[in-house]
């Protein structure tokens, strides 16, 4: 991808629009956040670049390795220092990788531009400094602004309570500002946000307290409270709390959200992990927010698990760039789906495949058909490797055509649901999509993994090329 200026070296970062984005290079690269920590391995976390180039001798290997300074981060999401919200911008430029610590509270920066394929520290926030002046803590999706400033999602207090979240902002050198949202204006719980300033709208979503999610899921911790149901609608960008839309029994522990990428459009989708459900967003005639259910995914009867029935578990989905698709993962399940968003009102599945999961032939759990027959899906092995986990953080192509997928979620839920993956390692796979008819399929010849890394295996989270994607950049 370069080092990130897009197409035109007089402008600022990424693209003019979503659909010039699509005209963008090939990947040759792609970043990971690997972590050591929760798996008995007591190294530092690290910063996986991985080599995408089919072309290239060392394509769909681990290529450098940067470790960061300590143990226990737990590194997860990332973003950019500048994006294409700042393409008009000649004097900004796509540098650094924001990379928060999810467990530790640190905010690592990283030089991705200087030396692409071997990225280097810049400099680490410290937590002590973020509490102190923010009373923030557990960080997790950063974007950019068009102003420079970075603002970053913080789920919780130092305690590990869901009430004192909200949202970090950094300036341009990487230093503690603030908050970005106004004193009281606080959500009940943080996660994800995406913002649309066409509309001057942020919506951000709510997983739960940290004191609960960071010890493992307990359905105890639902019925208490401890987990979201909501998204948080505010002004943008004065970070004015105007409405709280309630999802209801449907729509329990909302986490990735995202607009569309057309900046005029008013609409949205989120997905439900707990309860498996695509919600869409969107605005009304009066100027509101309202939602519906979009997709849902049925809970499967199972045997041989710990309950009775096994919700899928969307924890990631995407939208192409040219707003015509939407991509989703079953981490649970083993699946993932593409649906038609031509009319996002009415979404349509044309391609699906399974990639792990926990009812793959050769599991002990078993699904029950409809007929009461017990069954388990077809996973392919890939360049001889049985797929382990199931598929979690997805990452797509500019032009839309390679899907990239990893299948680590948190370590201590890794460890809880997938009890192997922190003794094998995760691996990274490619999925080749039909973007004319709809469909997908498993590229053989692509399988990074990261259960033979040097220190030994690791879990593989979040994906992000160097120029920027459909998860990273926003257009104004």
């Amino acid at each position: 991808m370069g080092d990130g200026n897009g197409c035109c070296a007089k402008k600022g970062p990424g693209y003019a629009s979503p659909i010039d984005a699509m005209s963008g290079p090939r990947e040759t690269l792609i970043y990971v956040t690997c972590v050591y920590n929760g798996t008995g391995i007591e190294k530092p976390d690290y910063l996986g670049t991985v080599d995408v180039d089919p072309n290239s001798p060392t394509y769909s290997q681990v290529i450098h390795r940067l470790p960061v300074p300590y143990v226990g981060d737990e590194l997860h999401h990332s973003g950019w220092n500048s994006c294409s919200s700042c393409h008009g911008d000649p004097t900004a430029m796509r540098r650094f990788l924001i990379m928060p610590a999810l467990l530790s509270s640190r905010v690592y920066v990283v030089d991705t531009a200087t030396e692409p394929r071997t990225p280097s520290l810049h400099k680490v926030v410290d937590p002590t400094e973020i509490a102190e002046k923010t009373g923030l803590a557990y960080p997790h999706t950063s974007h950019c602004l068009a102003s420079g400033d970075i603002m970053i999602s913080c789920l919780g207090d130092p305690q590990g309570n869901a009430k004192g979240n909200g949202f970090l902002l950094l300036d341009s050198e990487f230093n503690v500002k603030g908050r970005w949202e106004k004193p009281g204006h606080s959500p009940a719980f943080g996660y994800d946000y995406w913002y649309q300033p066409r509309h001057k709208i942020m919506i951000s979503s709510s997983w739960g307290a940290p004191c609960a999610f960071s010890k493992g899921f307990d359905l105890q911790h639902v019925k208490d409270g401890l987990y979201g149901k909501h998204l948080s609608v505010y002004s943008w960008p004065d970070g004015e709390l105007k409405q709280t839309l309630d999802l209801g029994d449907s729509g329990l522990l909302p986490l990735e959200i995202r607009f569309l990428h057309d900046p005029s459009k008013d609409t949205g989708f989120v997905g439900c992990a707990l309860t498996s459900n695509m919600v869409r967003f969107f605005k009304t005639g009066d100027g509101s927010w309202s939602h519906e259910l979009s997709i849902s995914v049925k809970p499967l009867k199972v045997k041989n698990w710990i309950l009775p029935e096994m919700p899928g578990l969307i924890t990631d989905f995407l939208l192409s760039l040219d707003d015509r698709y939407l991509y989703f993962v079953n981490w649970l399940h083993g699946d993932i789906r593409q649906y038609s968003i031509v009319d996002p009102a009415n979404p349509i599945l044309i391609g699906q495949v399974w990639v792990g999961g926990l009812l793959q032939k050769g599991s002990d759990v078993v699904y029950l058909t409809d007929d009461g027959e017990e069954a388990q899906f077809d996973v392919p092995l890939v360049k001889g490797n049985r797929l382990r986990g199931g598929p979690q953080m997805i990452q797509l192509s500019l032009d839309g055509k390679r899907l990239y997928v990893t299948n680590s979620l948190f370590s201590v839920w890794d460890n809880q649901f997938y009890p192997d993956l922190s003794k094998k390692g995760s691996h990274m796979l490619q999925i080749d999509v039909d973007t004319e008819k709809g469909g997908l399929s498993i590229n053989p010849d692509f399988f990074v993994d990261f259960g033979a890394e040097p220190d030994g295996p690791a879990l593989a989270h979040e994906m992000r090329y160097p120029g920027g994607d459909c998860t990273s950049d926003i257009w104004i």
